[in-house]
């Protein structure tokens, strides 16, 4: 296994002072594409519905990620409560949405990563962490001092912003985006999100500049790069060739996607006319198409 970036930024000193950084950025918040503005220093909340300190909803070995994730081990999963979207059709609402979880210092946070390292996982995966980097930063140089060696996973919905990822760069070893829609409209209706598209390209191509395409060595273990998710919802609302576009044209043709099909109605999505439904072989077959016109990847298709 290669060593992570991160042990060379703590020997530097310079994991330390992005620890500084990230937790000045708090201040005022504007770490995400909301911008909201808020002191989360000072425990005001935004959107996000978090300050200061982050919480978990669980930290465990899970066995259901992407095989150059999970391994043979497990990755090491670490659910963050709340969320910067606000998707009506989550299967993980009551901890996106409702905050379900317990509130975890920078400390504790640390001891469930070192945690999950001696359980034998083969990387930490944060889940869902893009509105807490600066909480994540804190425990990374807990934890790293402490003998954290594993790599790191960011497994995101895309929705970040570059001021985060910058502070990210050369800390996380496998970036995983969702990216979920490319129609502003769309995403604002069912994920809250405003100018979504405008936000994902730029933050998706500056986690390609840090790391590039997905590296997996002769364990079939991810080392390192970008591996990129996408669900296919009904009724074309996540413009699937439109994002193979994107990622073929504006990235690399060599990063691997996970076109995922296993979308069903949770939460608010139960009863909406579109969404309220599974897709149908046809719905995937056509994006599975898309994905092959332009040439991409064909990384680990979870099929009907």
């Amino acid at each position: 296994m290669s060593r992570p970036s991160y042990l060379g930024l703590l020997e530097s000193g310079e994991l330390r002072r992005r620890v500084g950084r990230a937790y000045l950025a708090m201040r005022s918040c504007m770490l995400c594409p909301r911008n909201c503005g808020v002191n989360r220093f000072k425990g005001e909340t935004g959107f996000c519905r978090t300050g200061k300190i982050c919480r978990v909803a669980s930290a465990n070995l899970h066995f259901g990620e992407e095989p150059p994730v999970t391994g043979t081990k497990g990755s090491g999963t670490i659910f963050f409560a709340n969320c910067n979207l606000r998707c009506i059709f989550c299967q993980n609402y009551p901890i996106s949405q409702l905050g379900n979880g317990e509130a975890a210092p920078p400390q504790k946070l640390a001891r469930m990563m070192l945690n999950l390292q001696e359980r034998g996982a083969h990387n930490i995966n944060l889940v869902t962490p893009s509105h807490v980097v600066p909480q994540f930063l804190a425990a990374l140089l807990i934890a790293a001092k402490a003998g954290l060696k594993i790599p790191i996973v960011y497994n995101c919905s895309g929705y970040d912003g570059l001021g985060a990822l910058k502070l990210l760069d050369g800390v996380v070893d496998i970036y995983m985006p969702d990216i979920k829609y490319c129609e502003h409209e769309i995403a604002e209706r069912y994920s809250g999100a405003t100018k979504y598209w405008d936000a994902v390209r730029p933050a998706v191509k500056e986690m390609y500049r840090q790391v590039g395409a997905l590296k997996v060595g002769e364990d079939g273990i991810g080392a390192k790069g970008l591996l990129i998710r996408h669900l296919v919802l009904p009724g074309g609302l996540s413009s699937s060739e439109k994002i193979f576009e994107f990622i073929a044209t504006e990235l690399s043709r060599d990063v691997p996607v996970n076109l995922m099909s296993q979308y069903f109605p949770a939460h608010k999505a139960v009863n909406d006319p579109v969404l309220g439904r599974r897709i149908t072989k046809r719905e995937f077959e056509e994006a599975e198409d898309a994905l092959h016109k332009w040439g991409l990847t064909e990384g680990w298709i979870q099929n009907m």
